[in-house]
């Protein structure tokens, strides 16, 4: 069952107002079941949470465009994703979970209807362990259409999977900043370490995003901003936020997402790191091609 029975049904009027085009660069939807039903080894059921909820929430924001990342609950049918992109005037693009054996037809298929991405996850608790000899093999298909591989692990993992992010041969996109360890702060060798690793590759994003997630206690959340702002201001160009609506996996507390939004000026202070973070970089990794 799920942990909550819904995501936020009344989140607050943020006080940020999100430049023009502003982009959510990292959320989900999830079936409605009885639609699109969830995958029969999910680690995790949730609640439904509709395309029309999604863009409701969007406007109510002050957003104009989303990424939706397919959620693991959904396995690798994306039709829920792709029903969501397909629906959404040219307002949405996506991030796929695809099989090894998928086939650049399908991939293809996928592209036209607004998939840019495909996403590898590292997190036991969410997904079964996969060679990362398997994710190159489908890195290598989607690099010759353009896209990026998402790569979701925590802050822990680095060391084991810092050879696989150099292997990869696409642009690369870090879910919820790896998770860092906020108890240990920004100076630790292990958050270091990690600033070292975008320092010596290009070519890797991160979402500066989940601060519900990492955060050691509750909202405001103001343990994650000194991590935060240390990756916006060294890579103002390769930088992304989202809500991660509708909360997926939320133990503790179901967050608030204009609560999430108000905290984008504290990540990003100036207008130039907002228009960078909110609309250039993603427009150039998703609406670019």
């Amino acid at each position: 069952m799920a942990d909550f029975d819904s995501y936020c049904l009344n989140p607050s009027k943020p006080k940020f107002k999100p430049p023009a085009g502003a982009v959510d660069a990292h959320c989900h939807v999830f079936g409605p079941a009885a639609k699109f039903p969830f995958a029969p080894e999910r680690k995790y059921t949730p609640y439904d949470a509709s395309k029309e909820d999604l863009f409701r929430l969007r406007d109510f924001l002050g957003f104009q465009r989303n990424v939706i990342v397919q959620a693991s609950c959904h396995g690798t049918d994306n039709t829920a994703t792709i029903d969501a992109m397909v629906n959404s005037k040219g307002m949405a693009r996506g991030v796929a979970v695809v099989k090894p054996t998928i086939d650049i037809g399908e991939l293809k298929d996928m592209d036209k209807a607004g998939m840019r991405g495909v996403r590898f996850n590292f997190l036991p608790r969410l997904v079964d362990a996969t060679p990362h000899e398997v994710y190159l093999g489908v890195a290598k298909k989607v690099e010759t259409l353009g896209w990026h591989t998402v790569v979701y692990f925590e802050a822990p993992s680095l060391p084991t999977i810092t050879p696989f992010l150099k292997a990869l041969p696409t642009t690369i996109v870090l879910d919820h900043m790896s998770i860092p360890d906020v108890k240990k702060g920004v100076d630790s060798a292990e958050f270091q370490a990690y600033l070292r690793l975008l320092d010596e590759n290009k070519k890797i994003y991160v979402k500066v995003t989940g601060p519900e997630r990492i955060s050691a206690g509750a909202a405001p959340y103001d343990d994650v901003i000194p991590f935060a702002r240390a990756i916006v201001e060294r890579f103002p160009d390769r930088v992304l936020w989202g809500t991660d609506w509708p909360h997926p996996n939320m133990t503790t507390h179901m967050p608030d997402d204009g609560v999430l939004t108000d905290m984008i000026p504290k990540f990003a202070p100036t207008a130039a790191q907002q228009q960078a973070l909110l609309v250039d970089n993603p427009m150039r990794l998703y609406w670019s091609n």
